[in-house]
């Protein structure tokens, strides 16, 4: 891990990148976040146990809670870099160019994890998709409704639920991945070398 130069020559200017990253880190997850959440209360309380649709179905193979877990986590954390960002700007004298890489380091695997989860879980649900639609009769049709028959042979509205909240979550772990890099670009820079530039670029 590099040693990020402390204090910085420009607390204020990172101080500031901290708070407006995180800032857009954290809603942008929590905007991301509604959907795949009232997605799956949709599918707890909008289908009866007993339906077609529910019945054999093990909620836990089409949400990946590892990555809904993660996201949330790193929601958090995003939230965490604007206090952080107050504590740059303020040149707390308790904060070391360590201690802020680290805190960076952890929201960038904590970003990792969560796209290695979605992106297992996105080849799981694509594979059992592609298993159902040959192991049917090929009519022609996108969806066998099976009614009676094997629910795992079956496709619904919950493997199209469980693909869309993959993506969203997929997508907010991108996010943060992407912030989390910006952020550790420029707390392990010297605004030094940046000053002959085009100046801030957050």
């Amino acid at each position: 891990m590099p040693v990020a130069p402390w204090p910085p020559a420009n607390p204020e200017q990172l101080g500031t990148t901290f708070a407006k990253l995180g800032w857009i880190g954290f809603f942008i997850q929590l905007v991301l976040l509604t959907v795949p959440l009232s997605l799956a209360l949709y599918m707890i309380v909008g289908f009866a146990p007993d339906s077609p649709a529910r019945r054999g179905i093990d909620l836990s193979n089409y949400l990946s809670w590892g990555s809904l877990i993660v996201t949330i986590f790193t929601a958090i954390w995003f939230f965490r870099y604007t206090r952080l960002g107050r504590r740059i700007a303020e040149e707390d004298s308790r904060l070391t160019g360590g201690g802020v890489l680290k805190t960076v380091w952890i929201g960038i695997w904590a970003g990792c994890i969560g796209i290695v989860f979605s992106m297992l879980m996105l080849f799981a649900e694509s594979s059992r998709i592609l298993f159902v639609m040959l192991a049917n009769p090929q009519t022609g049709l996108m969806v066998s409704p099976n009614i009676g028959g094997d629910p795992n042979l079956s496709l619904s509205a919950l493997d199209g639920i469980s693909l869309l909240t993959l993506l969203i979550l997929l997508t907010a772990e991108l996010v943060v991945l992407g912030l989390s890099l910006w952020l550790l670009y420029r707390t392990a820079t010297p605004a030094t070398k940046k000053a002959s530039g085009a100046g801030a670029y957050a």
